[in-house]
């Protein structure tokens, strides 16, 4: 393959460049793993990690953003093995927090799209979609008459019900809105004058969304006091687009990967069908692997969450891999094609390169151990299920699931090939009464959470900050935040620290957090530069996650109240003051992977 004409950091620099020009901020991509949201397992697009922004606080790097955001979606790892589903992939954003809205957001992708210095597509390539309307909300009229204004033919501009041009929220409850779609044609020869969205050669492009509702509890929509603009282009479909591929396996984002599994199994990724199906998938889960592992905040597989769905990931890329012929130990010879390609835009990945490649050997030795064992007892099922008529019974898959770490969706998927399910009622109810319940990022275990932006979660926030500085205090300086989850009925904390912590030191780091909600102590906010921050004594990572400038939120620090208790770099929002928290209580304190403990408590 020749080197395409559009390169994956060129058009990472062109969409940013463009976006500066227009005003905008850049900010650094977050992290894969939501800081407390645990209404999704992961960053699922450009906007998740600002939706306190959405909601009104304030943005230290402005009211116009723009970034390239990592992006993990499990819901497509059943559809990855076509030319075009991916689980990670990258997303070109721009964001308007208050401040411009359709005109203008729809202007800047037309700009983009078509102007000459930028991609320099064809107009007459291009279709578009908006929200027709509902019971919820009316059509959108100013987004299509602004597409009419620009000279987009009628015909072109499709309006489509809330399945097709409606974003969000993120959970059950969040800010939302209707959206308008670009699609460019990928057919031979020009494209017809009707738009069609069926038409599979229309591929999408971008994507401008226009949240002026929020999504209540009770699943109403009412008009957001500010009304916020959010767009997203994926990079690897795009840059199929611009270098005239229908395959984004073919772009040089994934090309070297593909490349490197020909290798590894002596077969072509020309020769299609299954074979070209399974270097798909191996492709595009170990580099999703990669960059979960690689994350700031990376997770380790195990049988829960985040954890689980890497798991998942390495192992189906492990089972289709046999399949192809690769015997032997392989994911660390890809891994190292995805850090090369990828370490350039995400520093992340050299930082954590020998700790990748460890976590990944480790899980497929135990895979392949869980491969000898397991898979005899999978096939007779199967051979059971067939001679019988039946599905295969749900304690088995449980017990295959649970004991030999076999996901259940690997089970299935073997399954069917042979023309029977597993009774996934039976096994449902089964993981049900298990205390390791496996959850996907649509499940929603929990309701709340920062997403929405409630009372409760607020009060959860401040108490995070109110639980490191207790531990630092009684653990030492060394400890640091490595994650946190919370919701309207408890909090989740992850730390940096070695040993199990004693009933004392628990205690004691209880009564400290008490302590100061007793003592009712204001909680304030400033913005400053990162070194200001750092030189301020302010603890958190000190990268450029927001831009220039950084929030500092302070407990302590009035008249009267004393000297600081806790100074973080974070990003709201907050109670106003501790006392507001009530009593908190640890409920339990637990290992989360290597070197990190985790606590989990309440305020009651």
């Amino acid at each position: 393959m020749t080197a395409p004409a559009w390169a994956a950091a060129k058009l990472r620099q062109k969409y940013l460049d463009f976006f500066e020009q227009k005003g905008h901020q850049i900010v650094p991509s977050a992290s894969l793993i939501p800081e407390n949201d645990p209404s999704v397992l992961f960053t699922t697009a450009g906007m998740h990690p600002l939706v306190p922004y959405l909601m009104g606080e304030k943005h230290p790097a402005g009211a116009r953003l723009t970034s390239v955001q990592k992006c993990i979606r499990t819901g497509d790892i059943d559809e990855v093995g076509d030319n075009t589903h991916l689980t990670f992939f990258e997303m070109l954003g721009n964001w308007s927090l208050g401040d411009y809205f359709k005109n203008e957001a729809i202007e800047y992708s037309w700009e983009f799209l078509t102007g000459a210095e930028y991609l320099n597509l064809s107009a007459q390539k291009l279709a578009v979609s908006v929200f027709a309307g509902d019971a919820d909300a009316p059509f959108d009229s100013e987004a299509f008459g602004k597409w009419l204004a620009l000279g987009v033919d009628e015909k072109r501009i499709a309006k489509l019900p809330k399945k097709n041009n409606w974003w969000g929220p993120a959970g059950e409850q969040g800010p939302c809105g209707p959206d308008s779609e670009m699609f460019y044609w990928t057919g031979e020869g020009g494209a017809p004058e009707s738009f069609d969205p069926e038409d599979a050669r229309w591929v999408e492009i971008w994507n401008d969304v226009f949240m002026q509702y929020y999504k209540n509890a009770e699943g109403k929509y009412e008009p957001l006091k500010q009304k916020n603009v959010d767009t997203g282009m994926g990079l690897e479909r795009t840059l199929a687009v611009l270098n005239g591929l229908d395959d984004v396996y073919r772009t040089d984002l994934l090309w070297p990967i593909v490349q490197k599994i020909e290798n590894l199994s002596g077969k072509k990724y020309g020769d299609g069908g299954d074979i070209a199906k399974a270097m798909r998938i191996i492709a595009d889960h170990i580099r999703a692997a990669v960059m979960i592992l690689g994350d700031e905040r990376g997770v380790a597989p195990s049988n829960t969450d985040q954890g689980y769905v890497l798991r998942r990931l390495i192992r189906r890329a492990i089972n289709y891999a046999r399949q192809l012929g690769i015997q032997d130990d392989f994911t660390a010879a890809v891994a190292e094609v995805v850090i090369k390609i990828m370490a350039p835009a995400y520093d992340d990945l050299n930082k954590k390169h020998d700790i990748v490649l460890n976590e990944l050997k480790k899980e497929e030795d135990k895979f392949r151990e869980t491969i000898i064992k397991a898979w005899p007892i999978l096939e007779k099922a199967i051979q059971e299920a067939k001679s019988k008529g039946k599905k295969i019974p749900g304690d088995i898959a449980f017990d295959l699931y649970q004991s030999y770490g076999m996901p259940w969706q690997l089970q299935n998927e073997e399954a069917r090939k042979q023309g029977v399910f597993i009774d996934m009622k039976d096994f449902m109810e089964k993981l049900a009464v298990h205390v390791q319940k496996s959850r996907t990022a649509s499940a929603g275990m929990f309701k709340g959470g920062l997403a929405d932006d409630s009372e409760m979660a607020r009060k959860y926030h401040t108490a995070t900050h109110l639980l490191q500085s207790a531990l630092r205090k009684v653990l030492g300086e060394q400890v640091a935040q490595k994650g946190s989850n919370i919701n309207s009925e408890r909090m989740r904390f992850d730390f940096t620290h070695n040993e199990k912590m004693t009933p004392e030191q628990l205690a004691e780091v209880e009564k400290i957090v008490n302590e100061q909600i007793s003592a009712d102590l204001p909680i304030s906010c400033a913005e400053m530069s990162l070194d200001e921050a750092k030189d301020s004594g302010a603890t958190g990572l000190f990268e450029h996650k927001y831009g220039d400038k950084v929030k500092v939120y302070t407990i302590g620090l009035e008249e009267g109240a004393g000297p600081a208790f806790s100074k973080e770099i974070c990003g709201g929002p907050h109670a106003a003051r501790t006392g507001e928290l009530g009593h908190f209580r640890i409920l339990k304190e637990e290992s989360s992977s290597a070197g990190v403990r985790r606590i989990k408590a309440v305020l009651e």
